[in-house]
């Protein structure tokens, strides 16, 4: 699987930096436990709901994408995902990574607590406080307590008010394939529809024997509630 880590566009929220007064320091116990709360009482973990994505895929520095990719992606609590490529232009080259892709997600779904951004998969450093756009942030170092792929050595951003994570940068603690070497990820993140989802994404990596590839998806529906009850 040539992208089988790559994720989604990174959007373009500022970054200004507002370090922590001197002599005061941020309990991180406290804003670990909060972000562990925070991500039990999401709705996007408990309700169903649907999203369609759109993926382009970029080849070195080409300006323009070699294909485009459009899928619908559905979720079933507490652990089913799944997707339809609903329309795929260019070299069918996109669209396997886009596949390989959302069968990572669907993969990440069913492993459930075991890729979530807490202290049973991570040990953390608080490193700074800085405001993102206009919205108060904790920043911190990420340190995946194994090597899986699933997981990410990097940093977060978490909302200083809700304790929501709006950002992930990083790299995998163990690479996917031998076929992928270099992978940096960003995810964003933010509420839509009720639920705090991932709303864009961007991965660059370099994929043996064909170079530097990109691909970048967003979300560009809002995320619709699904029925689960019988018909």
């Amino acid at each position: 699987m040539l992208v089988v880590v790559f994720l989604a566009t990174l959007g373009s929220w500022s970054q200004v930096p507002s370090p922590t007064p001197e002599g005061e320091s941020a309990d991180l116990n406290l804003i670990l436990q909060r972000l562990e709360d925070a991500q039990h009482g999401d709705p996007a973990q408990s309700q169903p709901y649907e999203v369609m994505r759109e993926y382009k895929v970029f080849h070195g520095d080409d300006k323009q994408p070699t294909s485009e990719v459009m899928a619908q992606i559905n979720f079933v609590p507490p652990d089913m995902k799944t997707y339809k490529i609903t329309q795929s232009r260019g070299n069918a080259r996109g669209e396997k990574m886009v596949r390989d892709l959302l069968d990572r997600e669907t993969e990440v779904a069913k492993k459930g607590l075991g890729s979530d951004v807490n202290r049973t998969n991570y040990d953390f450093v608080f490193l700074r406080q800085e405001n993102f756009g206009v919205v108060p942030e904790y920043v911190l170092r990420i340190v995946p307590k194994r090597k899986d792929k699933y997981l990410l050595r990097g940093q977060v951003w978490v909302d200083e008010s809700t304790f929501r994570i709006r950002r992930i940068e990083g790299v995998p603690a163990r690479s996917p394939s031998f076929w992928l070497k270099d992978i940096h990820i960003t995810l964003q993140f933010a509420q839509l529809g009720g639920m705090w989802v991932a709303i864009s994404f961007d991965a660059i990596a370099t994929v043996r024997l064909f170079g530097q590839y990109t691909l970048a998806g967003h979300n560009i529906r809002v995320p619709e509630p699904l029925s689960t009850a019988p018909k």
